[in-house]
């Protein structure tokens, strides 16, 4: 029998995000939307709180939150701010492939630190000339002895310029193409990793990206995840967790955006009365309203196929696309709703629609989602 009601467990890790999101993120979200600091304090807090390090197994200090609760989780913060929702999410997103991939060994050495202390780690797949087509990656990891010697550049990197550990994918075999590319697990402290500089960003101006240079940066063969040509198997099936994430702050950036438009509709008086009374605004509401419901139970409904370890790539990617969609849709149309005042900084809809769009792109863009989509539905084409 289908259950919609979410445990008591549940309900108070929802409880307590919310309040988080509501106390310490959404009073400061435009302070630090001007991008020229981090916010250390807040993100101190939410160590403290556990979500940095929530997807991390119970057994090696972490939450141990299953894919359910991470969604919910990740739905409230990105209700509070964006921005700081991605940096928390992208650490959850570079512990995922050693979560999945990596030996026990592994996991106590790299992971367990983060637990213990709050430090931030990258996911370093995307490159200038490889975005939506990771398999065509140009970075190279050459073995030499019980050694790889890393070389190349990554972009875009959430986290890049403050992590403490780097989840790198490389080339160990380029004649190969996407089956020639390896994972890797990479300290900060290695010599040979510059960083770029700081991306000005559109929206999420409260999280770190930048550009990672490796110039021969040399790793032990015990840092490698898996096994050499897995790399790219690893990356997608850490999306295919990952990405619902995505979808939920999508719930979380619409529902935010609707609550400030249902709240201005009542109180913005034109013509003698509310335009909350007016049937075009009435009615757009409605279908916002029924459309983040909709993303919510589809993210909700990849969430638990992930957890019942049932193959969730289509779902994963239907939940990705539409809920961020629908973030873009609402932030515009609450956005109208403010009229002129929506556009201004004093209110926070130009805020939630910068950052709504970010959400169309990172972790494969729409299009890509739907290229995945496609294939799932339509079923192989010779």
């Amino acid at each position: 029998m289908i259950d919609f009601s979410l445990t008591e467990e549940q309900q108070a890790l929802q409880s307590m995000a919310r309040e988080f999101a509501l106390k310490e993120m959404r009073p400061n979200a435009s302070r630090y939307d001007r991008g020229d600091e981090f916010p250390w304090p807040i993100m101190q807090k939410a160590f403290e709180a556990g979500f940095l390090t929530c997807n991390i197994p119970e057994e090696y200090g972490g939450g141990g939150l299953g894919e359910l609760e991470t969604v919910i989780v990740s739905e409230e913060l990105a209700a509070g701010c964006a921005g700081m929702f991605t940096t928390i999410m992208a650490n959850g997103l570079a512990f995922t492939p050693i979560i999945l991939f990596g030996t026990d060994e592994q996991k106590k050495k790299f992971l367990t630190p983060f637990t213990k202390e709050m430090g931030f780690a990258s996911f370093c797949l995307t490159e200038r000339e490889a975005g939506s087509d990771a398999g065509s990656l140009k970075t190279r990891a050459e073995r030499k002895g019980h050694e790889y010697v890393i070389n190349g550049s990554k972009c875009f990197i959430t986290n890049g310029g403050l992590a403490k550990l780097y989840v790198v994918f490389a080339s160990t075999d380029p004649e190969k193409g996407a089956r020639g590319i390896s994972a890797f697990i990479v300290p900060r402290d290695t010599p040979g990793i510059i960083i770029g500089k700081e991306e000005d960003k559109l929206g999420h101006r409260a999280s770190n990206t930048v550009e990672l240079f490796f110039e021969d940066v040399r790793i032990s063969e015990e840092n490698l995840l898996g096994k050499e040509g897995l790399g790219f198997l690893i990356a997608m099936k850490t999306l295919d967790k990952t990405r619902v994430s995505v979808g939920a702050a999508g719930v979380g950036i619409a529902r935010t955006a609707l609550e400030y438009a249902i709240d201005y509709a009542k109180t913005r008086i034109q013509f003698g009365k509310p335009i909350a009374t007016f049937q075009h605004i009435a009615f757009k509401i409605a279908q916002l309203a029924m459309e983040i419901n909709a993303a919510r139970l589809l993210v909700y409904h990849a969430a638990w196929l992930a957890d019942q370890g049932k193959p969730c790539s289509k779902e994963s990617a239907m939940a990705k696309c539409f809920g961020s969609d629908v973030a873009m849709k609402t932030t515009i149309e609450c956005l109208q709703i403010f009229g002129g005042y929506g556009y201004m900084k004093d209110y926070p809809m130009e805020k939630l629609m910068r950052d709504a769009k970010l959400l169309q792109i990172y972790e494969g863009t729409n299009e890509i989602q739907k290229l995945i989509i496609s294939r799932e539905v339509i079923g192989s084409m010779k």
